[in-house]
């Protein structure tokens, strides 16, 4: 087992970040290592959305009243800024509740108009089930058929094979731009080329890239694209779904109510432009202005160099783990600030627990991810994820609560 200091296993970067202090939900003695489930806010966060909720309230888009109106300018710079975080416009900009929902909507319109019997639709073997359940459930309903892409030996999509099994028939392809499983970063514009030159197109999950990595989605050449505000240190409850706008404004409604009509008769109902079409009832206002505040928060200290800092802390566990003879890491080497991790034989869950005990928050079970799980052979794993806030001080907790675990499991 190591115990030699961190310092004898590395050369420190330039510069890791310093912003633990702006986060109240993370004192010194607390490693939370967790961000890829969901991410800690930052005090800027909180407070905007404190002072939306005690100070500016009022409903958006409906009231002639001043401070309707200011919220009504609030609600759509957050949308302006969610779009342009990720190279888009506003008006291919649909908030929803998250990457999930966003999904969600894309196979009940477009899926629903689009895919039919004997068609296909192409995934991979990393997939969330958040990006497997619903076009299995839009197959089962129109008699489509899915195919899975597999990974290579660490632990990527296998691209070369992917772009094989695009297909005549193959309508559309839906990757994850990070696995939030073992962390690898897909080469999206080589799959939408792929894609698009059989005429399908590309939906991207990118709920652990939007915090991690820069997005461009045109550069990439998605034609969906979809995260989720939680995750970049911002509220649960708001995430956003991108369509190139084209394909959005060809999207039928998918949920009925207000805001989201020009005019209702009961004989008769006609639809508002997209993005409002898509946007049904009182929307989640106070989630979309403190998620313009945790866009702002990290445009502040720059997307790159989170990802930097994250790339350099994740190089340092996977040198202080790879000491241990007991622990095989997943993934590849050069993954996006999220490791999975197995220790011996010991379950992930009690590795969770014991980890806990000294301090060190950690993710322990299939992470939404079982057909992955099934191909790594395992029934779940551990899974340390680092975020702005983490630092030398959260590994060293990691790597010694391991110790403490290989020492009580013999």
């Amino acid at each position: 087992m190591s115990t030699l200091p961190l310092a004898a296993h590395h050369v420190l970067p330039p510069r890791l970040l310093d912003v633990r202090g702006e986060f109240p939900g993370v004192p010194a003695d607390w490693a939370y290592l967790d961000a890829a489930a969901t991410s800690q806010k930052p005090r800027a966060v909180i407070e905007a959305i404190n002072r939306a909720y005690a100070q500016d309230y009022a409903t958006v888009h409906r009231g002639v009243y001043a401070r309707s109106a200011h919220m009504t300018e609030a609600y759509e710079a957050a949308r302006e800024a969610a779009a342009g975080f990720i190279g888009g416009a506003a008006d291919e900009a649909v908030f929803v509740r998250g990457a999930t929902e966003g999904i969600n909507l894309v196979a009940d319109t477009w899926g629903e108009q689009t895919i039919g019997e004997g068609d296909r639709i192409l995934l991979s073997q990393l997939e969330h089930h958040s990006n497997i359940v619903p076009w299995r459930m839009l197959a089962d309903r129109k008699g489509a058929e899915i195919d899975v892409a597999p990974l290579t030996a660490d632990g990527r999509i296998d691209e070369a094979a992917l772009t094989a099994l695009i297909g005549p028939r193959t309508k559309l392809v839906a990757v994850a731009h990070v696995s939030n499983v073992l962390g690898g970063v897909a080469d999206i514009r080589r799959i939408a080329d792929a894609a698009h030159a059989k005429g399908a197109l590309l939906l991207v999950d990118g709920c652990q890239a939007a915090p991690r990595v820069k997005v461009d989605v045109r550069a990439l050449g998605a034609d969906f694209y979809v995260w989720s505000g939680h995750k970049l240190y911002g509220p649960t409850g708001i995430g956003l779904l991108w369509a190139r706008r084209e394909i959005l404004a060809a999207m039928p409604p998918w949920q009925g109510g207000g805001s989201m009509i020009d005019d209702v008769r009961f004989e008769k109902v006609t639809y508002a432009a997209a993005p409002q079409r898509f946007e049904a009832g009182t929307p989640h206002i106070v989630g979309a202005v403190g998620l313009h505040a945790a866009i702002r928060w990290v445009e502040d200290i720059g997307i790159e160099a989170i990802d930097a800092h994250e790339r350099a802390l994740l190089a340092i566990t996977r040198a202080e783990l790879g000491h241990l003879n007991s622990v095989r890491l997943f993934g590849p080497e050069d993954s996006a600030g999220i490791l999975s991790f197995a220790v011996a034989d010991v379950h992930p869950h009690d590795v969770a627990t014991i980890l806990d005990e000294g301090g060190v928050a950690i993710r322990a079970g299939h992470h939404c991810a079982q057909p992955l799980m099934r191909h790594l052979g395992v029934q779940a794993t551990a899974r340390a994820s680092f975020s702005a806030h983490s630092s030398e001080a959260d590994v060293a907790r990691l790597v010694k609560g391991i110790e403490r675990t290989m020492r009580i499991f013999g």
